[in-house]
């Protein structure tokens, strides 16, 4: 009953699946490969912000100016650009995204001045939310039996280029400078543009009639009529505050005594939190099976479960890359999960659902990132753990309360 009651009956109201090709495994990677490029943009600077604030003149206290533009613009993105996937031929609109990207890329790589650096960096942003057109649109291509491990396997990506920008940008900074971050993902954004290009089908399912105002006021609607995306983008908010609470301060005990790991070190940790994201990627099987509210249970579980290990980070190191394991793994496989149940709510409406659903992320990871450095300031790490918990907790009672009123209800 409850959510997934909801999603078996639902009825599509325009062309599905059916109407073209179905996704095959290593176009579903390669859309995975284009979602982790193109999302890792955002985060590349978060370890460049000393290399950015030397070369520009940009005080320390003034230089995060450049994550906070990129941030505001990806926020727009959703809002704005995400919801032309149900209205804009994606085969155009997905390549055209990534090469005003690769041009805004090349603009940051070569910034002459701190205005061209914020200006390129503010397009970046705005333009890598192709990551979520591309989410939406793979669940379109996918068959309804096979839609869960499709989200599965393409969000996976996305989580992978967030953990694994820091440590791709702090080597190729140690290797060639800060510049050569940009201008390399520059070039492999164009190549897998290229390919996606040749891939896409040419034809696209049926599109909404709506006009482009009437399609953002359409975003808002679908909070009003539909329970489960009201449901998912709430537990979206608390488990990605959660890993925005771990992943935003890690690098503050991390790189104090007695750890003092340097910077290349502190990212490698990305290599744990990707391995726990790949893991969770059979999440979307078990949607595919019916079986969401328990998985959905199970990780949030386990999401509670994770902060014991890690706070003994300052103790123990082993302890930290199992508790970074297991919040990975309990994210992705949450995240996987409300993505496959929302993406099979209302096919006309999918690259909107995931707009909603995702601006939800954005707020969650944002409060995360403000509210642990301030904890960490006042009550050290045993603090940061104290918040990571009490967060999780809430989504795992929230969880447990809107199952059991959605069972109620049905």
């Amino acid at each position: 009953m409850g959510e997934e009651k909801e999603q078996r009956a639902a009825v599509p109201t325009t062309a599905t699946a059916a109407s073209v090709q179905p996704i095959t495994r290593w176009t579903a990677l390669l859309f995975a490969a284009a979602c982790g490029l193109a999302v890792a943009n955002v985060y590349y600077a978060q370890p460049l912000l000393d290399s950015l604030a030397a070369q520009f003149g940009i005080s320390h206290s003034s230089v995060g100016v450049v994550i906070t533009v990129t941030q505001i613009c990806y926020a727009i993105g959703l809002i704005l650009l995400v919801p032309l996937g149900d209205l804009l031929n994606r085969r155009r609109l997905i390549p055209g995204m990534m090469l005003i990207s690769v041009a805004a890329l090349v603009v940051v790589g070569t910034a002459a001045n701190r205005g061209i650096l914020l200006g390129g960096m503010a397009v970046v942003g705005l333009l890598a939310v192709v990551t979520q057109v591309l989410v939406a649109y793979a669940a379109t291509l996918a068959a309804p039996e096979s839609r869960g491990r499709v989200v599965g396997v393409v969000t996976s990506g996305v989580v992978i280029g967030i953990l694994l920008a820091r440590t791709f940008a702090g080597l190729l900074t140690d290797a060639a400078g800060w510049r050569s971050v940009y201008l390399a993902s520059a070039g492999l954004m164009l190549i897998v543009a290229c390919i996606l290009l040749k891939v896409l089908p040419g034809k696209d399912p049926e599109k909404t009639s709506l006009k482009y105002p009437q399609l953002l006021r359409s975003v808002l609607g679908l909070f009003v009529q539909e329970r489960i995306l009201r449901v998912r983008a709430m537990l979206a908010l608390l488990i990605f505050m959660a890993f925005s609470i771990l992943w935003t301060s890690l690098v503050l005990p991390l790189s104090s005594p007695p750890l003092s790991l340097s910077h290349s070190a502190i990212g490698a940790f990305g290599l744990a939190g990707a391995a726990g994201a790949v893991a969770a990627a059979r999440a979307g099987r078990l949607a595919d099976r019916g079986m969401g509210q328990r998985t959905t249970g199970v990780a949030l579980a386990l999401l509670l479960v994770s902060w014991l290990p890690i706070r003994y980070t300052e103790h123990s190191l082993l302890s930290l890359i199992l508790g970074i394991l297991l919040l990975d793994m309990a994210v992705q496989a949450v995240h996987v999960t409300n993505q496959s149940m929302i993406l099979s709510v209302r096919p006309e409406a999918r690259s909107r659902l995931t707009a909603a659903y995702m601006t939800f992320y954005s707020i969650g990871s944002a409060t995360g990132s403000i509210a642990s450095t301030s904890i960490y300031a006042r009550f050290g790490w045993d603090g940061v753990c104290m918040l990571g918990a009490g967060v999780s907790a809430f989504a795992l009672l929230f969880w447990a309360w809107t199952r059991r009123s959605g069972e109620k209800e049905g």
